[in-house]
């Protein structure tokens, strides 16, 4: 699962080149042994962000595609949910077994869907990221799939001339599925319906999707060999559901009281109705104790 706003930084079209690199190596091998997926992804892009909109039918095209060829009927399953909203996350969380949480080191504030998704006792692969590294260390480094760049690393490569067509050039599978995709392959011929998406991520890449590319497609092979374990994959999410608990908002909100709005609690008195009484004015009085 990925859901979330459609943004460059949190990298929705990193989840999707690994989906094309799955197809590729399907169709390439139909006999290749993998660990069979639904990817659903939801969320909204903002009205005037071209790039986001883009996303998203690059999404739904790969999911086409992917959804009618019968060949990869019992190996992949891509969805994008429309309309995301708090009704449709009620029954996203739950039914969630890996939450994607893959944005670029650096760049998230915190994010609280990973911690719903955390909670409902989906394992998490992300990035040393936002509220990824506090999620981390509670769960245990043991039932969290970390990948990637961390945001030192990030801003090192950058300042070092961070050249992104030189990892296109060197991993041969990034290659293979940025060109079917830029071949009009899931756009009905069309090589141009995705060209302004490619051509950013090779030749400018600011959130860093093809660095850490390979990381991902690594990591997501031991998700799916960690996943063919039932017994070992259940023990995972359930110790990573109960060990969420430093999470809730009564924790938060009394370390905002100390730490931030240097306030105390204030005493509030319980009504004690058997005190409750007096009716000589038409009204009710109660004593709190």
């Amino acid at each position: 699962m990925q859901v979330k706003r459609i943004h460059e930084y949190k990298r929705q079209h990193l989840n999707v080149l690994h989906i094309v690199t799955l197809y590729s190596q399907l169709k390439q091998n139909p006999s290749l042994d993998i660990t069979p997926r639904t990817f659903i992804f939801s969320g909204k892009a903002a009205p005037g962000y071209h790039m986001a909109k883009l996303m998203i039918k690059l999404v739904t095209a790969v999911g086409d595609m992917v959804n009618r060829d019968p060949d990869l009927r019992n190996q992949l399953k891509v969805i994008f949910l429309p309309n995301y909203n708090v009704t449709n996350s009620q029954r996203i969380y739950p039914a969630s077994d890996l939450s994607e949480q893959i944005s670029t080191a650096g760049f998230e504030a915190s994010g609280t869907g990973n911690m719903k998704f955390a909670m409902n006792g989906a394992l998490t692969i992300g990035t040393l990221d936002g509220a990824n590294v506090e999620i981390r260390d509670a769960v245990g480094t043991e039932n969290f799939f970390l990948f990637g760049l961390t945001a030192p690393e990030v801003v090192t490569l950058k300042a070092d001339g961070y050249d992104p067509y030189s990892y296109y050039q060197r991993h041969p599978m990034l290659k293979d599925a940025i060109d079917l995709i830029a071949s009009g392959h899931f756009s009905h011929g069309d090589g141009d319906l995705f060209k302004p998406l490619l051509d950013k991520l090779l030749y400018h890449d600011p959130f860093m999707l093809l660095a850490d590319y390979q990381a991902y497609i690594d990591c997501q092979e031991i998700v799916g060999r960690a996943y063919s374990d039932a017994d070992s994959w259940t023990r995972m999410a359930i110790l990573n559901s109960v060990r969420m608990g430093s999470f809730s908002s009564d924790r938060s909100i009394a370390e905002y009281c100390s730490e931030i709005w240097k306030v105390n609690p204030f005493p509030v008195g319980l009504v004690d109705y058997g005190e409750i009484g007096g009716e000589s004015d038409g009204k009710l009085t109660c004593k709190l104790s």
